[in-house]
């Protein structure tokens, strides 16, 4: 990826994360753009998105940035000089609750640990450094 796209992705984000928090203020509490991925020729683009809640508030944003697409592109095309202004796909962004079960796992993971440590008595010792 050029620095070219990447510079513009990041501004692009930037953009329309203050677009949502200045114009939507409303609608956009629960949402979060985590990340923008445009296509060298600049014509498509895909918009990654985390929702703060529950599945269905998670569709119900989802279905409204969508809807909300055209006056996205055009806040954006006033706001940023660009030959074109990609057209943009809305897509779910599953790494924050990939993420947390992770953490999760390891804490369950930590717990158990911990409990097979007081029941048999013998803490491992730790493993010795050589030089």
């Amino acid at each position: 990826m050029s620095t070219r796209t990447l510079r513009v992705n990041e501004l692009i984000q930037r953009e329309l994360s203050d677009i949502l928090r200045k114009q939507y203020q409303e609608e956009a509490v629960a949402i979060t753009i985590t990340a923008v991925l445009v296509s060298p020729d600049l014509h498509e683009g895909r918009v990654f998105v985390a929702v703060t809640g529950d599945d269905e508030l998670t569709a119900d944003r989802l279905k409204w940035l969508k809807h909300h697409s055209k006056e996205f592109r055009f806040e954006l095309g006033r706001r940023i000089v660009l030959k074109h202004m990609p057209l943009f796909t809305y897509l779910l962004d599953t790494s924050t609750s990939r993420g947390n079960r992770i953490l999760q796992v390891l804490d369950e993971i930590a717990v158990q640990d911990k409990t097979k440590t007081e029941t048999s008595g013998n803490p491992t010792p730790p493993p010795e450094k050589k030089e």
